[in-house]
């Protein structure tokens, strides 16, 4: 299977290695990845802050850089909800709102594809630590990822899963929430955290990069006893 990679803004920037993780991933599945390097973001921080207009051109960049019949994969759930969920509300041109329709059929976040279009559940990872997992709030309500990484972490050789107190609450990143509501973000990130080390887990694990990045600023600030990860980086270790 030809497969177009979609890798979003905070990983690129951030978390490079991540992004590799993902093609090696891929790859081991039997898919053949294609990365288009003119590829940006798929400005969903313009169009939650109300700046349609830029969302606009942005999105009909998205469009053009991923204007083949290949699938598309990403490791967000945030970002790839935005695209299926939202790209509809800024065209009116009926050209383009078909544009958008064929793009929602065949961009699937990284966990699903592997669980639902590949049928795969075990890499042959081994990751011999205690992780606990966190339920970002796009993957979970906007995207509706929530068995697939947990069947895909349990398949992992020496990786014990332990569910954490109110995984499903939001770990107070919000796209741009954490800047305008610093106090309030910062408190819900620190009961994230609190609840993620009551279970004794060495690691925080998941599907997206955003809320990892939020949860490893307050971790480091305080330096506390525990570490985040992506799920592509645990899926990926030890082979």
């Amino acid at each position: 299977m030809e497969v177009s990679l979609f890798i979003p803004c905070f990983i690129d920037q951030i978390y490079p290695d991540t992004a590799h993780n993902i093609v090696k991933i891929l790859e081991k599945c039997g898919c053949k990845v294609f990365y288009n390097p003119e590829q940006t973001c798929c400005d969903q921080p313009s169009f939650n802050s109300g700046f349609w207009d830029e969302t606009r051109e942005l999105a009909k960049k998205f469009i053009t850089d991923f204007n083949d019949d290949r699938i598309i994969v990403g490791p967000s759930a945030s970002c790839v909800g935005f695209v299926r969920n939202y790209y509809e509300k800024l065209f009116d041109d009926q050209r383009e709102k078909q544009e958008v329709l064929k793009l929602k059929t065949r961009i699937f976040e990284f966990n699903d594809f592997l669980v639902n279009h590949l049928n795969i559940e075990d890499l042959g990872a081994t990751f011999p630590f205690k992780v606990t997992f966190h339920d970002a709030c796009a993957a979970l309500r906007e995207y509706g990822v929530k068995e697939e990484p947990r069947k895909l972490l349990k398949k992992v050789k020496g990786l014990e899963l332990i569910e954490m107190e109110d995984t499903e609450t939001c770990c107070g990143f919000g796209g741009t929430f954490a800047t305008k509501f610093k106090d309030i973000s910062t408190a819900m990130t620190e009961q994230k955290v609190s609840n993620a080390i009551k279970t004794g887990a060495e690691f925080i694990v998941s599907t997206e990069a955003s809320c990892l990045l939020n949860i490893n600023s307050y971790i480091r600030k305080q330096n506390l006893p525990i570490k985040t990860i992506h799920i592509a980086d645990v899926l990926a270790s030890g082979y």
